[in-house]
């Protein structure tokens, strides 16, 4: 006859073979439209199948013991005082500890391959002086590569709009253009309170503090309309702050820019 060992490395196997299956097999996230979806994905995955694992498992093992140690009808007493288990606290302690540390140390690396430690670009193109603080967010090429090939946007947020200045076309517009698989570099400063820029099938969000100019970059890989939306309350139409990112073919963002960029008027 089995024993109950047996029975318990089968429900354990069949627990995160279920999990596993679910995590990789379901997908709950919006269409990846950036290089940085995939790596963004990796941890989300890894995230929702310890999750599923905790959560299958506490739900058997509830189900289990409601059945197990339900009081019988001829039980009239309290049952077994049980007081302390040292074995099993320590397990419980250790276990998660581990489990927090492994995914302390993947999310550090999945940031870094994010490029959110990349060193912070002081020589940006559209920065207004020598003096003026940048501060670093998602960036994924190297100083030099961030002036020199980068699509350069200057991105205002205000309650309750985000404007897009195109420096070299000397133009603003409502919607943020921009080709497909070409690096864009945006400097984001906010006029008034906090907002954040948050493209969900981009996978990235970066906040927009007052006087705290931030460098946001990311190469868009999917052709499409996509929403911007504000991700921090900024005030009562705080759900109504949305904007649209077009990414286009190469050709159809140059025929867009052309079409408004601001002609030079020789006098």
């Amino acid at each position: 006859m089995l024993n109950k060992n047996f029975y318990l490395i089968l429900i354990i196997s069949l627990v995160f073979a279920i999990s596993f299956w679910i995590g990789f097999n379901v997908n709950l996230l919006p269409a990846e439209a950036s290089i940085n979806a995939p790596i963004y994905d990796e941890l989300f995955k890894i995230l929702f199948i310890i999750g599923l694992i905790i959560f299958i498992g506490m739900t058997i093992a509830v189900i289990y013991s409601l059945f197990k140690f339900r009081k019988r009808n001829d039980q009239i007493g309290d049952g077994i005082a049980l007081e302390g288990n040292l074995s099993l606290e320590i397990v419980w302690t250790i276990i998660p500890s581990i489990i927090v540390l492994l995914i302390g140390l993947y999310s550090y690396n999945i940031y870094d391959r994010m490029g959110g430690m990349k060193e912070l670009n002081h020589n940006h193109e559209m920065m207004s002086s020598n003096t003026e603080k940048i501060w670093a967010g998602i960036s994924q090429t190297s100083d030099n590569e961030i002036s020199i090939n980068n699509l350069s946007i200057e991105v205002s947020a205000m309650q309750f709009a985000f404007l897009f200045n195109y420096p070299k076309g000397n133009f603003i517009s409502g919607e943020l253009h921009v080709p497909v698989d070409q690096k864009v570099s945006m400097k984001m400063e906010s006029k008034d309170v906090i907002h954040a820029f948050w493209v969900p099938e981009f996978r990235i969000k970066q906040d927009i503090i007052p006087g705290q100019p931030t460098i946001l970059n990311f190469t868009p890989t999917k052709v499409g309309k996509y929403p911007i939306i504000c991700a921090e309350l900024c005030g009562p139409y705080h759900g109504g702050m949305r904007a649209s990112i077009i990414v286009e073919e190469e050709s159809d963002y140059n025929e867009w820019f052309n079409k408004n960029k601001k002609q030079e008027v020789n006098l």
